[in-house]
């Protein structure tokens, strides 16, 4: 029963390590491609006006929102498949 509880608790840290990256990759990715897109593509390389620029920074934020949420869910049910398998065959 030892055995069980310490998998269990090693598996509740492994959800918890995994949950705060991708909350920090949330956090951190949009607002940081938001803003280097603005300033450095928009305005810098395309020459874009200040208005202009913000809506489409807008619009990689919101892709980066949309490819770290599919990260989470892929690695979330990769992660629950493979706890599944392994509590399956004891």
């Amino acid at each position: 029963m030892k055995y069980c509880n310490n998998r269990n608790e090693s598996s509740l840290a492994s959800t918890l390590k995994t949950l705060l990256f991708f909350t920090a990759l949330m956090i951190t990715v949009p607002i940081g491609l938001y803003f280097t897109s603005k300033s450095y593509v928009f305005e810098g390389a395309f020459g874009m006006s200040n208005r202009d620029s913000y809506f489409y920074a807008a619009i990689v934020a919101v892709v980066a929102v949309h490819v770290v949420l599919a990260l989470f869910v892929y690695v979330a049910w990769n992660e629950g498949s493979r706890q599944w398998r392994e509590g399956k065959q004891d």
